[in-house]
């Protein structure tokens, strides 16, 4: 078994980059954009893993419909659940660990930072061209520990989620200054809930107004990587654990999609 000089088991040392997803705010969309992320990445034919470490909130298992799945020890610690019956994405998620799906963490920040640390450092992901790590809101104790741990690795760098109304984007502005603080390069900004484009007349509008995303990566000097609309398909998607790439290539988020990973993949592309 490998070991870092440290004397940590090195289970990181396979995956060539890894993409934090970040806001300052909860319910942008974050654990959409990491698991449809993970999803188009997986179809551009890369070898994928999710590594949630939202405590509080671990949904990406019921988004690719594997909430029921038991995580199991082998040598080199935790083996990921792997999703999908081509078993091409490795994920891991404290919603594997606790013992009924309606329990409560109720922890105070040691212990998660702890589990944090145990997540970077016990899960044996195999080799993976890209990890995605889905964080919880906000620049507190996880995103501290979550940084700390993976800063030894290949961090490629954070994309930022917003949604377009201005507490949100203040939010996310917050969010930005925490990756500089923190020596985090800022892959970019996307911003979700971009419009609902009506699925019968294909008129988009503006529910949350329009364009904050654009303009604070303007301001801040970083990409913007995209729109995402509102899409009743992808909600249902998520709802049931399907693979919205592969089934709904004619949906008005697919492109955005698509096109955000892209950027994410022409951006690993450089740095290799």
């Amino acid at each position: 078994m490998e070991e870092t000089p440290g004397g940590e088991r090195a289970n990181l040392a396979g995956v060539r980059h890894i993409v934090l997803v970040l806001s300052g705010k909860g319910g942008v969309g974050k654990s959409t954009l990491s698991t449809e992320l993970a999803l188009a990445l997986r179809h551009a034919g890369k070898r994928v893993g999710i590594l949630d470490v939202d405590l509080c909130g671990p949904s990406i298992p019921r988004m690719l419909r594997v909430q029921d799945s038991a995580v199991h020890q082998c040598d080199s610690g935790w083996v990921p659940v792997f999703v999908g019956q081509d078993k091409a994405i490795a994920l891991m998620s404290i919603g594997f660990l606790l013992e009924r799906p309606d329990d409560a963490v109720v922890w105070r920040g040691p212990k998660k930072n702890a589990l944090i640390k145990q997540f970077v450092t016990d899960v044996a992901w195999g080799d993976l061209d890209f990890l995605i790590v889905d964080t919880p809101p906000g620049t507190s104790d996880e995103h501290i520990s979550t940084v700390e741990a993976l800063r030894p690795h290949q961090l490629l760098g954070a994309v930022l989620v917003t949604t377009p109304q201005a507490v949100s984007v203040g939010d996310v502005r917050r969010e930005l200054t925490f990756c500089r603080k923190a020596g985090l390069h800022i892959l970019g900004i996307v911003e979700n809930m971009s419009g609902f484009v009506c699925p019968h007349c294909s008129e988009c509008t503006n529910i949350f107004s329009k364009g904050g995303g654009e303009e604070l990566a303007k301001h801040a000097g970083v990409p913007f990587l995209g729109c995402v609309p509102l899409d009743p398909q992808l909600s249902q998607s998520l709802e049931e654990g399907r693979d919205f790439i592969q089934e709904f290539p004619k949906s008005s988020a697919f492109p955005a999609l698509t096109h955000i990973a892209q950027q994410i993949l022409d951006t690993s592309q450089r740095s290799s």
